[in-house]
């Protein structure tokens, strides 16, 4: 017969057995099949754990197309405290405890195993953890920001975790569930097949992490100092711009108004819609020491100043160099380096997300303070 067997860490796999085969022969073959000491390994089936290793799958009335559970002794997996993506097993049974009075080893291995339960159940301990480990710090605001947010907090951090403990243990518990029902009803299949998905997906997130980390880093957008009508402007060097575009403040600020032609006014289009409300047919454009000339349209809502667009960089065959970091213009030679972080900016950098959480909390407790005092002036 065939059944399913599926592990702590959402991996799935067939094994095509005898239901004669007795717990401690499965057992061996799981052990095989995942690398896994037999002795580590607790099978669980329809909520019961199977523990006589002299009875067969059939005693315990395992069938085809059934599903067992395996978990590993003695081992918290970040899952309870994570986003439930990415898997960190830390062995709390390696903890190594002193030993008090003449306590034999196997009085310390006792001593150990119950360290590592309590530690477990321990919300506490889980969270000093984490505050004395800037490493798994880190992990933690990375692939669980709820849990991240509340380590401050205890109260609110054990309130937390056992939150998603308990959401864990109901995803795991619906997942057996579906793996045990009808193999024929349409809904089993298609959470079947959505497991299977998602346990590729991420295992394909888990390689890419270990082998390519660098794609989950953010990277900072390319711009260039340069000079309109004598006023300093910063310059995002953007290839997948169709025209070259500046916000209508930033035209303001240049004092390239009175240049504007407004019988060109209408939609751009591409990621969402902006309204143009005319365009600047020449100006001149000063980068290091050349002056190029340039048209731009003119956008009423841009956060961004000023876009080199696609039009202009082919009209001045412009060269993006990543690994000089520089743009080079064909027509002069002129080579300009892209701006580091510290001097895009403020909507460009990358650290601009967080200090605008905190500029919005600061502002909503400030808002707080004021409402509070005016219901305190209108009491009295």
């Amino acid at each position: 017969m065939k059944i399913t067997v599926t592990c702590e860490d959402d991996s799935l796999f067939t094994l095509e057995i005898s239901g004669d085969l007795e717990l401690e022969n499965f057992l061996a073959l799981v052990e095989f099949e995942l690398g896994i000491p037999a002795s580590d390994v607790i099978v669980w089936y329809e909520g019961n754990h199977l523990n006589e290793l002299k009875k067969t799958l059939s005693d315990y009335a395992v069938k085809e197309g059934d599903v067992l559970l395996l978990r590993r002794k003695g081992t918290f997996s970040s899952r309870n405290a994570g986003r439930g993506k990415s898997d960190m097993v830390i062995d709390w049974g390696h903890i190594p405890v002193p030993p008090t009075g003449n306590a034999g080893p196997s009085n310390q291995v006792n001593m150990q195993r119950q360290s590592a339960s309590s530690a477990e159940e321990n919300p506490e301990a889980i969270r000093q953890m984490f505050l004395t480990d800037p490493h798994q710090m880190s992990l933690l605001k990375e692939r669980n920001p709820e849990l991240a947010n509340a380590l401050t907090h205890p109260q609110m951090f054990a309130e937390v975790l056992k939150k998603q403990r308990q959401e864990l243990h109901e995803r795991n518990m619906q997942r057996i569930r579906t793996m045990n029902a009808d193999m024929f009803d349409a809904e089993a299949q298609k959470k079947i097949a959505e497991e299977i998905r998602m346990s590729n997906v991420n295992q394909n997130m888990e390689v890419a992490m270990e082998y390519s980390p660098e794609s989950f880093a953010k990277v900072i957008m390319l711009y260039i100092n340069c000079t309109l009508n004598g006023y300093p402007v910063k310059a995002f060097v953007d290839s997948g711009a169709q025209m070259t575009f500046m916000s209508s403040a930033c035209a303001e600020r240049c004092h390239i108004t009175r240049l504007i032609d407004h019988r060109w006014s209408g939609i751009a289009q591409g990621v969402g819609q902006q309204k143009i409300i005319g365009r600047v047919h020449l100006a001149q454009i000063q980068i290091e020491n050349n002056f190029l000339p340039s048209s731009f349209s003119i956008l009423e809502d841009q956060v961004i100043d000023l876009v080199l667009g696609l039009d202009m960089l082919k009209r001045h065959q412009c060269c993006i160099d990543l690994k000089d970091n520089v743009l080079v213009i064909g027509t002069t030679g002129t080579r300009t380096p892209f701006l580091p972080e510290s001097e895009l900016p403020s909507n460009a950098r990358l650290s601009n997300e967080a200090e605008s959480e905190a500029k919005t909390q600061e502002m909503e407790d400030k808002n707080l303070a004021q409402a509070l005092a005016r219901s305190v002036d209108e009491s009295s």
